[in-house]
């Protein structure tokens, strides 16, 4: 038996709040919608009950955000590949910004589990004045559970049609990749937070953003094996390996929160999820 779910989400600025309105088919729920910054940002919390995904099963979500309308889309809990008999597991998000709206998407982690055969794809489409901020974090087994990624294989996909296109394949038996300096390096943690435009940054925002994610990674235990750069004129990327999840997350959060209020002018407001 697969389980397969569906997710739309529909955001739209109504008297100047950020309005949700929602379609579910399967096992993927919003689970609430909160305000804790005032009206102007939904805060939505998703929810997959099953816990995870096994050969065969898919989640598709479509992210709408509408002219001036801002969200920020997490999870309460990773997104778990677990041992597939050969069928593929596999993730959607398409997220699609009109001008002027902003979207932060936020899940936790994807953890592959031993034995997995699983893709993930992310696809955003940003038009003029919109802005973006993700983030996409994938953990190699568990290791400090005595459960590590030995065998199986990942495929990941991110992409800014016509801007921007990642693909990424992993072997759980591929030792070169997984345990070269030039590979993985034997971390089991891959994480990448971007900022997107639906137009080209302009050099003074691009630089204070450079330079301040620089100025954490400076003094950061990750410094060696992270880094940030500018892929495109719309796209900036901060790239970390780490030995584990929580470090890789930290890093990230700490990014987020400067680029929050140095690109939006906006204080960080953590969802409430995440202090659960």
């Amino acid at each position: 038996m697969t389980w397969n779910a569906t997710l739309t989400l529909d955001y739209s600025l109504e008297s100047k709040r950020s309005v949700l309105r929602h379609l579910h088919s399967g096992p993927l729920r919003v689970l609430q919608s909160l305000y804790p910054q005032g009206d102007s940002v939904c805060h939505t919390v998703l929810v997959h009950p099953p816990g995870g995904l096994v050969g065969g099963d898919s989640l598709d979500m479509l992210v709408a955000v509408g002219s001036g309308a801002h969200a920020l889309v997490t999870t309460p809990g990773a997104t778990r590949f677990y041992r597939s008999e050969g069928a593929l597991a596999m993730q959607r998000a398409h997220l699609q910004l009109a001008p002027n709206a902003r979207l932060e998407w936020l899940p936790l982690e994807a953890i592959l589990y031993n034995g997995c055969v699983a893709e993930n794809r992310l696809c955003f489409e940003l038009a003029p004045g919109a802005e973006l901020m993700a983030w996409d974090v994938t953990a190699l087994g568990l290791p400090h559970a005595n459960q590590p990624f030995a065998f199986g294989t990942f495929r990941q996909h991110i992409e800014l049609p016509g801007i921007w296109l990642e693909r990424a394949m992993i072997d759980a038996q591929d030792n070169r990749l997984l345990t070269s300096p030039v590979g993985l390096a034997g971390q089991h943690c891959l994480a990448s937070f971007f900022f997107a435009a639906g137009q080209p940054i302009g050099r003074e925002r691009k630089d204070l953003a450079l330079e301040l994610a620089r100025q954490i990674l400076k003094d950061h235990a990750l410094a060696p094996s992270a880094g940030v750069t500018c892929v495109n004129p719309q796209v900036l990327v901060l790239r970390v390996l780490a030995p584990q999840v929580e470090p890789a997350m930290s890093l990230l959060r700490k990014v987020w929160a400067v680029w929050r209020q140095a690109l939006w002018q906006m204080p960080a407001t953590p969802p409430r999820i995440w202090a659960m």
